[in-house]
């Protein structure tokens, strides 16, 4: 008679623990991509309510991109010293705390406030979801799939912002973009806490926290610098002063990082080819795709004059391309390969972009808004997936939480950096116009420009990106 009391075999165990690390990850990373996305729709509500400028309501985005991207690095590394399941939580903790913070927000400067903080949160919590992935699903088919899923999940968070802030921001209050984070933060620390299992490297190393400083400062001031050129210009002293000071400390960042015994930024993980070409190409896909929810919401609310709901239906289909894309990468990627792969899910992106770029003010919904925001979409899921897969299989024994931190914050920083730069090329085009032909005229640019620099990320990865079986160093 079989004993009812043997515990489960090591197996059914570790099946378990896998299902939860990788439920765990999904679910952080949709809450950390669906905040880059879901106040977008929530911006007018948000500048009326708490009176604030126009370049205010732009930091709303930027604050938060920026710290995420700034502090990644480092919170990949903090998960590999000091284990996955620990940062997790503490990640989404501080994200939490920051969520309610930023919906009880009275003033202009406390929402910024929180969401800089929601950033910092999202910095350590995003590379351990990725990070609970590789060390939990073994390399090969499994491994492809599970990053497949993640990737889908988080691009589903992105794509599914513009829906729920339209829903929020229309039956409820632009602060329920923000406090719907609560809920879903505590139920998931709670389920994590229980069944996550503590993973860390075996060898206790420090944090290298100027370093951190620095390449967030750095990062901070080239951003607020592009940002300025909106209203200052590129050659003017409030221009320069911060794009130059930010450079100056990115090089500073570098030299700590050759003298560090603990680096935060081993500068050996950059000499592995597949490593440093994927992140390029992730930083340039980032800077192009990042501002089209923006734009598009933008353009739905601001010129085709739809309600955020009806801006955050329009944009379902795009949502669902994404997502889509995203999960039917691992099944392309087995028989195009890895390379083929990107490129195609790129050409595919530009060819969207270029479509977009034909819009007008008075555009129908489905040749200005639904046919080319699902090419954008869809090849951005092609094309992601395959470059994070490349990046984390070419990583070194012990700092796959670093690269999954570089895999994040290339993609973020590109979309920060991207997004105030496109801003300005949009703004430039207005010319201070407000209305519909100035501000399509404007979009139309962004988006012209954009393309152009999927064109050039496209050559990139085509001489740059190993293919399978290459040597990657």
């Amino acid at each position: 008679m079989t004993d009812v009391t043997t515990p489960a075999p090591p197996r059914e165990r570790t099946r378990t623990h896998t299902w939860a690390a990788v439920l765990a990850a999904c679910t952080g990373q949709f809450l950390v991509v669906l905040d880059v996305s879901v106040v977008n729709v929530a911006l007018p509500s948000m500048r009326s309510d708490l009176h604030m400028s126009a370049a205010g309501l732009q930091w709303v985005l930027n604050a938060y991109s920026i710290a995420f991207a700034g502090f990644m690095l480092l919170g990949g590394r903090a998960a590999d010293i000091y284990g996955r399941k620990r940062m997790f939580l503490m990640g989404l903790g501080v994200f939490t705390a920051a969520s309610l913070a930023g919906g009880l927000a009275q003033e202009g400067w406390q929402l910024l406030a929180a969401r800089a903080a929601q950033g910092l949160g999202a910095a350590v919590l995003a590379p351990a979801t990725l990070t609970l992935l590789t060390t939990s699903v073994p390399e090969g088919p499994a491994r492809t799939k599970a990053i497949g899923t993640w990737m889908a999940v988080g691009a589903g968070g992105g794509a599914a912002g513009g829906l729920i802030g339209g829903v929020l921001t229309d039956l409820l209050s632009w602060r329920w973009v923000l406090l719907v984070n609560v809920p879903v933060g505590v139920l998931v620390l709670a389920g994590a806490a229980l069944r996550l299992v503590e993973g860390r490297t075996k060898e206790r190393r420090r944090i290298d926290l100027p370093g951190a400083l620095l390449v967030t400062v750095g990062l901070a001031c080239v951003a607020y610098g592009i940002v300025q050129t909106e209203e200052s210009g590129w050659t003017a002293t409030a221009t320069l002063a911060p794009l130059l000071g930010g450079v100056a400390l990115l090089g500073v960042f570098v030299l700590v990082e050759t003298r560090t015994a603990e680096p935060l930024m081993p500068l050996r993980v950059l000499g592995t080819r597949a490593v440093t070409s994927a992140n390029a190409a992730m930083f340039v896909i980032g800077s192009a795709t990042f501002s089209m929810w923006y734009f598009m919401t933008v353009y739905a609310q601001a010129v085709l004059g739809y309600s955020p709901l009806e801006a955050g239906l329009a944009l379902m289909p795009t949502s669902l391309a994404i997502v889509l894309g995203s999960k039917c990468a691992p099944r392309v990627m087995a028989v195009t390969g890895t390379k083929n792969l990107a490129l195609i899910g790129t050409a595919i992106a530009a060819a969207g972009f270029g479509w977009q770029s034909t819009m007008g003010p008075d555009g129908s919904y489905l040749t200005s808004v639904c046919l080319p925001g699902i090419l954008m979409t869809a090849g951005t899921g092609l094309a992601s997936t395959p470059l994070a897969s490349l990046a984390i299989t070419g990583a070194a024994p012990g700092e796959s939480g670093l690269v999954s931190g570089l895999v994040n914050t290339s993609r973020t920083m590109g979309g920060a950096l991207g997004l105030a730069a496109l801003s300005t090329v949009a703004a430039a085009r207005t010319a201070g116009g407000t209305g519909p032909e100035e501000l399509t005229a404007g979009f139309a640019l962004a988006f012209r420009v954009a393309g152009a620099v999927l064109l050039g990320g496209l050559l990139l990865m085509a001489l740059w990106l190993p293919r399978r079986g290459q040597d990657r160093h």
